[in-house]
Formats: structure tokens, C-alpha cells, sequence
């Protein structure tokens, strides 16, 4: 099986890149630091020596790096049988008062990026009548915060993408699922002094991909919503 990950260096991508690598699944990853890439490949392949491991520098906010990477992947790893847009982008702003460059920045990240890899990627799956699309959403798709708005509306634009993707595809046989996490150790809360296991652990959301990617082909799990078992921070 091979499983394409986004954002792969880092929290919820990390993790998944490592439960799926113990799975047996070949690995296609993209983060924008090659040092985190190349570290990463080793490690994995070191603890799974039958799993292959294959990365490409890409920042996913540049459309022609996003399409490059999508050439890459469908001329050296036929077929994708699992594409996971996972990488994110978040900065705290007040959206009417912030510069048009940050919308137009994570736009590209949260929602562009998924957007142009899914329709490169999607047409083989369809001509096999098999594969697995996962977008990794947001709490935020379904529920503005304070200081969140400009990643709201690219959470909820990427929710959306994914519904319509499923509506599209369920008859061709290719899954659809949507992953809405909530406050998940990450970058994102680098440097927030909250106990431990106030947040969620990114290995949790991880296994929950796992888990979905089980399911025998006559289902799909269309949505997965998560919580700190506290509930949200704000």
C-alpha cells in the first residue's frame, strides 16, 4: 500500500508517517525542511526495513511546487492508494485588520495545496476504483474562535472541499473521509503552559487514521470529529 502524507515532519503527519510505516505501508512525504525529511526517512526505514520511504521538499503554498510534487508521485509511486493532506498553517490574527497576504498564505497551505494535489492524484484512484482520500480539517471547520478567523474560513473552505469530494467519488469507489481534530499537541501550541494531557497527543489522531484505513472496502467513515476529553480550550 502507498500512503502520500503532507506535512509529514511534524505532529499529526509525524505520527501518522510512523504508525502507518509499522503498518507496512510505503511512504511518500513532503515538508518543507529536507534535514526533518531525511532524518525522518532514516528512522523509519530503520525500524521498518520493508517499508519504503521517499520524500520531496515542497512548499505547499507555491501552486507550481504543489503540482511538482504531484508529478513526482504519480511518475515514481503508482498507484497512491491513500493521499492524506495533512499540513496545516496557523498564525493568531484578527482577520479584518490583518494584511491580505496572510489570508492568501494560508489559503494556499489549508486549502489550495489539498485542492490541486487531490485533483492530480484522484484520477488514478478512480480509473482503479480504489483509494482513500483523508483531508485533516479542523474543529475550527465547523466553529470560528477568537483570533482564528482567517484559519476558520480556510478549515472550513477544506471542509467543504472534502463533503463535495465525497458526494463526487462515492459512486466511483474512492473514500472521502474528513478529520476535525481539536487542540492537538503541535507546533501550533509550541511554548502553551497547559498540563500535558489537556490537549490531545498527535499518536491519538493518528491511530484514528489507522483505524479508518481498516474498515473492509463496502464502508467509509465519512467523518471523524475529536476532542480533548475536557473539551475545547476556548
Amino acid at each position: 500500500m502507498n500512503c502520500v502524507i503532507t506535512g509529514a515532519t511534524k505532529g499529526i503527519g509525524k505520527a501518522t508517517a510512523k504508525l502507518l510505516a509499522r503498518q507496512g505501508y510505503h511512504l511518500y512525504l513532503c515538508a518543507r525542511n529536507e534535514e526533518n525529511l531525511e532524518e525522518l526517512k532514516l528512522k523509519l526505514e530503520k525500524h521498518n526495513p520493508k517499508t519504503q520511504v521517499a520524500y520531496q521538499v515542497v512548499d505547499l503554498s507555491e501552486k507550481k511546487q504543489v503540482y511538482s510534487f504531484a508529478e513526482s508521485i504519480i511518475s515514481e509511486w503508482k498507484p497512491v492508494d491513500v493521499l492524506i493532506n495533512n499540513a496545516g498553517f496557523f498564525t493568531p490574527s484578527e482577520m479584518l485588520n490583518e494584511k491580505d497576504e496572510e489570508m492568501e498564505h494560508m489559503m494556499g497551505i489549508n486549502f489550495f495545496a489539498p485542492y490541486y494535489l487531490t485533483k492530480a492524484i484522484v484520477p488514478q484512484m478512480i480509473e482503479r476504483k480504489r483509494g482513500h482520500i483523508i483531508n485533516i480539517c479542523s474543529i475550527a471547520s465547523q466553529r470560528a474562535y477568537p483570533l482564528s478567523g482567517t484559519y476558520s474560513t480556510t478549515k472550513f473552505a477544506l471542509y467543504g472541499f472534502t463533503k463535495a469530494l465525497r458526494a463526487d467519488l462515492r459512486d466511483k469507489r474512492v473514500k472521502v473521509t474528513a478529520v476535525l481534530p481539536g487542540a492537538t499537541w503541535t507546533d501550533s501550541w509550541k511554548g502553551v503552559d497547559l498540563p500535558p494531557d489537556r490537549l490531545m497527543q498527535a499518536e491519538a489522531v493518528a491511530q484514528a487514521i489507522q483505524n479508518v484505513l481498516t474498515l473492509p472496502g463496502s464502508a467509509v467513515l465519512e467523518e471523524i470529529v475529536m476532542r480533548p476529553q475536557e473539551g475545547d480550550l476556548a
